[in-house]
This record gives structure tokens, sequence and C-alpha cells, in this order.
């Protein structure tokens, strides 16, 4: 039996306050978590941009867009992590 995947969009955005080594590491333990995975298309590091509003008082943060292809139960297991980690300060994963 084939296996079942489907194309998904992750967008997270580091907290840029943390320091530049902080948020490469950051950003590479979430390539790696999706690279473990799933089948990584793309990791297109926007690097760092100005929020639409203040967050936590901060203006600005570190943009990360991963294009992946996985089975339908990882993305809800990345949101989890995204959401426990104190570096990520807003995540998004959308099927493509």
């Amino acid at each position: 039996m084939p296996k079942v995947t489907a194309k998904y969009e992750a967008f997270i955005v580091v907290d840029n306050s943390i320091g530049e080594e902080a948020v490469k590491a950051t950003v590479e333990k979430f390539t790696n978590l999706i690279s473990a995975n799933s089948t990584v298309e793309s990791v297109d590091e926007w690097g760092v941009r100005k929020y639409a509003y203040l967050i936590d008082d901060k203006t600005e943060g570190y943009y990360v867009l991963y294009t992946f292809d996985a089975k339908p139960e990882f993305p809800a297991e990345l949101d989890r992590i995204c959401n426990i980690t104190d570096e990520v300060v807003r995540s998004l994963i959308i099927a493509k």
C-alpha cells in the first residue's frame, strides 16, 4: 500500500531578540524536525522583517517558510511543537 502524503507549508516567526545564534539554532531545529518526518521541498528564510503590529512589545522577527510533503498526522505534531517552543512567536501550517 503506498504512503499517503500531502503538500504543506509551515510559516514560522522566530523571536529576533534572542540573538543571531539562537535564531539560527531554532531554524535548524525545525528544519531537522521537518526533514526527519517528511520530504522537504524548500526552506525559504525571509530573514528579519517588521511586524504589522507589536507582538510582546517587539517590532520585528525572523521569518521562515517551509514547504514539505508529509503524512496527515505530522502537521498537528509540528503545530504542537511550535506552540510549546518559547522562541517561536507565531506559526501557521496549511495544506496546499
